[in-house]
């Protein structure tokens, strides 16, 4: 797959369930933005932190507003053209902080709707692999349109290593598999919107 010519530009944010900065799934996502810096043109990645949101609580809307940390994550998603969720497995399923984000999010007016994304993981024997299946669940409510393939799902533990020890991706193959998923992502946002 290559990158498409002459885009218009696409921005990306990208969420990490994990909160731990050496998470492997954060380093998917500094990955992500390197490749696009380098070699996806018309394709920005903007990671957002969801660790300042608040747990989800409708008694913190007050006037059809939200805490301010709130309506900062808001206007992020908003503003954004596609998402790319890095999804790390916590029990057969996605983490507490990302699907507390994806709530606050999607209060009324739903700030996900009909907005392409692309899910990536890493973990253990399925390299988090049932989060990506809740998570593609979740989005069926809230009008994402996920990419379907390709998938991303990385086995962090098995040879060749796959990332050092500040969790930055080191694997020429990992990283061009998550090429691969970016440029369908791209591809994809374009499409939805007609151009």
């Amino acid at each position: 797959m290559e990158a498409v010519a002459a885009n218009p530009a696409i921005t990306v944010v990208a969420l990490c369930g994990s909160l731990r900065k050496g998470s492997f799934n954060r380093g998917l996502i500094r990955s992500a933005i390197q490749i696009c810096n380098a070699s996806i043109p018309g394709m920005k990645i903007e990671y957002v932190d969801i660790a300042p949101l608040p747990f989800v609580n409708t008694d913190l809307e007050v006037n059809g507003s939200f805490p301010e940390p709130v309506e900062a994550f808001r206007r992020k998603i908003l503003g954004a053209d596609a998402f790319l969720f890095a999804s790390p497995e916590y029990n057969y399923s996605m983490t507490g902080p990302l699907k507390n984000a994806i709530d606050w999010a999607s209060r009324p007016p739903n700030a996900w709707a009909n907005k392409p994304a692309a899910i990536v993981s890493t973990g253990g024997s399925f390299g988090g692999g049932r989060s990506q299946y809740h998570l593609r669940q979740v989005g069926v409510y809230l009008d994402l349109h996920f990419i379907n393939k390709p998938e991303l799902f990385v086995r962090a533990f098995e040879p060749p290593q796959k990332f050092d020890i500040n969790g930055n991706l080191i694997d020429f193959e990992t990283k061009e598999k998550l090429k691969q998923v970016l440029l369908s992502l791209q591809i994809f946002t374009l499409r939805l919107q007609g151009k």
